[in-house]
């Protein structure tokens, strides 16, 4: 599933039930148009698809007294609950979810308990400390990667990126130990 998926199960979610425009000015308020491409055809698109998938159902409402059409509202399902969920967590635990992916999951991570969503985190965290392991693991000692040319700054680019995505992750972790947010279970 994309991020604008887990967007638009999400901000369903947190209205229990919501028409399109409700969804999509919640998305636009996240500045989600720009870092996932939560765009009003993409968000559109993404409910009618949810619908058809039957992880949302849609309820026509009344029509609006100002004269406008009758507006489609959407609640989760019991299915699209436990998707929304399923991607919520592994975004969350894996190493490399795209970054409108990870952005989606973290926007959304107080609808989890605060233990599980530690434990997500340090799985993440885990695997990105796997992940650097491997980068290094075939090094030859007192590699100096500035030596290798553009291989050297390919690997240097994964390093760097393992090494602060791992901070970033501990850090999360750290703030969540520390109470930041109202979690599920709060």
């Amino acid at each position: 599933m994309t991020a604008v998926r887990l967007l638009v199960l999400g901000a369903v979610r947190r209205h229990g039930r919501a028409h399109g425009y409700q969804v999509r000015a919640d998305l636009e308020s996240w500045g989600a148009h720009e870092w996932a491409r939560a765009t009003s055809g993409s968000v559109y698109h993404a409910l009618k698809s949810l619908t058809r998938d039957e992880l949302l159902r849609a309820h026509e409402s009344a029509p609006s007294q100002a004269g406008g059409p009758p507006r489609t509202e959407y609640e989760l399902t019991a299915e699209g609950e436990q998707a929304y969920l399923e991607l919520l967590r592994s975004a969350l635990a894996r190493r490399d979810p795209r970054l409108d992916m990870l952005a989606a999951a973290v926007g959304f991570i107080d609808d989890l308990p605060r233990a599980d969503a530690v434990a997500l985190l340090r799985d993440r965290a885990r695997e990105l400390a796997e992940w650097r392991a491997s980068i290094t693991t075939h090094l030859p000692p007192d590699t100096d990667l500035d030596t290798w040319g553009p291989v050297g700054e390919v690997i240097g680019l994964w390093l760097d990126t393992a090494d602060s995505r791992a901070a970033w992750t501990r850090r999360l972790i750290d703030r969540l130990e520390g109470g930041a947010f109202r979690m599920a279970d709060d």
